[in-house]
């Protein structure tokens, strides 16, 4: 079986250009271009977003205005304007009642060849009551009164300027007749449990909601539908996987023994997910295939200690792991972290960021060439060319959450054998996210605490009460507590009120003397460094900083966390945040402050983390009031862009189309098979361009 090489000819009528429907001209390309339209496929993946419901009266006198109906009447006789800019009004009458419809700048002939008096006209639109009287303003419908009525319930598309909803009705029509017969892509058994429609059908009836709660994604045509994009998607992502798990990797089975070192120097045994996962991650390493996993852990999960456990395995087998961050304060902090327990095993472990002397990053780059380091901790600079590693067999991603499976790709094909790859996130990631965004990985959770982390008591406050706030602070730094305070901006800003760090500062300073210090991310990195140490070493006792401290900071005997303004935080930076306390064996308190009157979203904001510490919890609610771009952050996020599935509230059928595809890709590796065959063509269908040239056989 040869390759599929171009689109299937069953497909062509469905990718050719949009202005071949009938109707669509210069303007209506345009018009629909906008709306990122640009051929028949994509019209008829645009369902109706609404409706409207049009009820059928006998007479004028049964409407309930205002109200949308139709209605046969009687033309009695016309009134021009009788001065600029007034309207044209026809009287009709139903026999018993009368009514007026209502024409702004209407074309006389035209008016006159519809309406003729005496003519019996079906018209629906909106009746409404102006000093007692019907009257309809533009009517939606006219026609003879023989025609058949205008449906009682009517779908309404998302239209831009210069589209009608008539005119995209009738697009859509001449689009559906371009549909191939094709086979069927959906496992028969899903199929008929499910209840589900055939494709054609499927769209036909999406396309015609009899009622509102046709529209619902719930409906048998709508849920098949999102599952197809669903599917097209995971069988991507299922054939990324594979090509990923061909590459051929080196297996690197440790024999345990630098691991044993650092768990016996532990205070306390590690959670059992954290055994788990560490246990997955190794079993991952000494398989011979390339090892792309994600190991997803809520703030304060116990990440790093997997991470090292993990690291210690490419020693044990004879090789380099390195650890990269995005930023450098995380890269220096992950060092610091993981050098006791480097000491421990007994390892080499170094720092590599952009601020090393020269001669340092000399003699640092030598070592590792040479293979005397064996753990290196760095930002994303360490994949630049002059860093040469003697024999790389794990490279961990710290905050990769930023990053698309097309990236993921480009990272991979370094290296002569790519190394076995870790990618680690703090940010819990609601499951249906997590599918469709790393659904080319495989997955480990961290959803423990580690003993001894305290619960963080999570309160809410006005900001008018900042003197109480002030007060409590004095009080718990003078029997030793250090506390962070967040601020929203920077400097001063004409076009916005939050506090600024710099001015929150001066006024703390000027409370609390020489035990405030400041960091913010356009300080210089040796200023920054050394307020972070001061608060790490006890010398200051109130960090004044910006999100700067949102990811990874870790100093356990801090136990005060202010964040002033916090409905101007998303709810995953608020999580983060707060996880910066509780890191110690003291109880923990998280302020949240904010400024009266809160509106409904900052409040749900705030109520939700002050009920909850369950980052996953915190993490869904995010997702149904942000919307999965958000959440994850568009600009780079490589979320596949669904026309009709919703992953916020679908997120079921998401999890069973990963299973789906990848037991169909094992059984049938080539999809040479009739369902294999039918595949392809959806994911042409569906633009899957790239995984269409992964498909090889076998």
């Amino acid at each position: 079986m040869t390759e599929v090489r171009g689109r299937p000819p069953a497909l062509f009528p469905l990718f050719a250009g949009i202005d071949t429907l009938p109707g669509i001209g210069p303007k209506g390309r345009a018009a629909l271009e906008q709306m990122g339209i640009d051929k028949p496929r994509d019209l008829i993946l645009t369902l109706p977003a609404s409706g409207v419901t049009r009820r059928r009266i006998a007479r004028i006198a049964e409407a309930r205005a205002p109200e949308i109906v139709t209605v046969t009447v009687t033309v009695t006789r016309h009134h021009p304007p009788q001065a600029k800019g007034r309207p044209w009004r026809v009287h009709c009458t139903d026999g018993a009642g009368d009514l007026t419809l209502i024409f702004f700048r209407p074309r006389a002939e035209w008016l006159e060849g519809q309406l003729p008096p005496g003519a019996r006209r079906t018209v629906s639109g909106k009746l409404e009551l102006f000093d007692g009287l019907a009257q309809m303003v533009h009517p939606d419908h006219i026609q003879p009164e023989g025609d058949a009525p205008p449906a009682e319930f009517e779908p309404v598309y998302p239209l831009s300027a210069g589209l009608t909803q008539k005119g995209m009705a009738k697009a859509v029509e001449a689009a559906l007749t371009r549909l191939p017969d094709a086979a069927e892509w959906i496992d028969p058994h899903l199929l008929a449990t499910r209840g589900w429609p055939g494709f054609a059908q499927a769209l036909h009836d999406a396309h015609a909601p009899r009622a509102a709660a046709d529209l619902s994604p719930d409906t048998p045509a709508r849920a098949r539908l999102a599952y197809d994009e669903f599917l097209a998607h995971q069988m991507t992502l299922a054939l990324v996987r594979r090509e990923k798990r061909r590459q051929k990797g080196r297996a690197s089975a440790g024999d345990g023994r630098l691991r044993a070192r650092v768990l016996d120097s532990l205070p306390w045994p590690p959670t059992g997910a954290q055994t788990r996962t560490a246990a997955e991650i190794a079993a991952d390493m000494a398989s011979d295939h390339r090892m792309n996993r994600l190991l997803q852990g809520d703030v304060g999960a116990g990440k790093t200690l997997v991470a090292m456990l993990s690291a210690l395995a490419a020693v044990e087998a004879g090789g380099q792991a390195v650890l990269m961050a995005p930023t450098e304060i995380l890269a220096r902090q992950h060092a610091r972290a993981l050098e006791p327990l480097a000491q421990a095993a007994g390892v080499r472990l170094a720092a590599l960021t952009g601020r090393d002397k020269r001669d340092l990053r000399g003699q640092i780059l030598e070592d590792l060439a040479q293979g005397r380091i064996d753990i290196l901790v760095g930002t994303h600079a360490v994949f630049q060319k002059g860093v040469q590693f003697q024999d790389l067999r794990l490279a961990i991603i710290d905050e990769q959450h930023r990053f698309g499976v097309a990236q993921r790709l480009q990272l991979s094909a370094k290296g002569e054998v790519p190394p076995d790859m870790l990618i680690m996130t703090a940010t819990p990631i609601p499951r249906s996210l997590a599918l469709s965004h790393y659904g080319d990985l495989d997955l480990s959770v961290l959803d423990e605490k580690p003993p001894g982390r305290q619960p963080i008591t999570t309160v809410m406050i006005a900001d008018q009460r900042i003197d109480q706030v002030t007060e409590r602070l004095r009080a718990a730094m003078a029997q030793g507590a250090r506390a962070y305070w967040v601020c929203p901006l920077v400097d001063e800003s004409e076009v916005s009120d939050l506090t600024a760090a710099e001015a929150r500062f001066t006024h703390l300073r000027a409370i609390f003397g020489e035990a405030v210090r400041l960091v913010h991310g356009q300080m210089p990195p040796d200023q920054r460094d050394m307020a972070m140490a001061d608060f790490a070493s006890g010398r200051a006792q109130l960090l004044v900083a910006t999100t700067v401290i949102e990811v990874g900071v870790d100093v356990p005997q801090a136990t005060i966390m202010v964040i002033e303004r916090a409905e101007s935080f998303g709810l995953a930076q608020l999580h983060q945040l707060r996880g910066r306390v509780g890191r110690g064996t003291g109880a923990s308190t998280c302020l949240l402050m904010y400024h009266p009157p809160l509106n409904e979203t900052g409040a749900r904001r705030l109520t939700t983390l002050r009920d909850t510490e369950d980052g996953f919890r915190i993490a869904e609610v995010d997702l149904e009031m942000r919307g999965a771009g958000d959440v994850i952050g568009t600009a780079q996020s490589g979320l596949p862009r669904f026309r009709i599935a919703d992953l916020e509230h679908q997120s079921g059928l998401m999890a069973v189309a990963r299973q789906d595809a990848r037991a169909l890709l094992d059984r049938d590796p080539g999809l040479v098979s009739p369902r294999g065959q039918a595949l392809r063509l959806l994911m042409w269908l569906m633009q899957q361009d790239q995984a269409i040239r992964l498909i090889q056989v076998g």
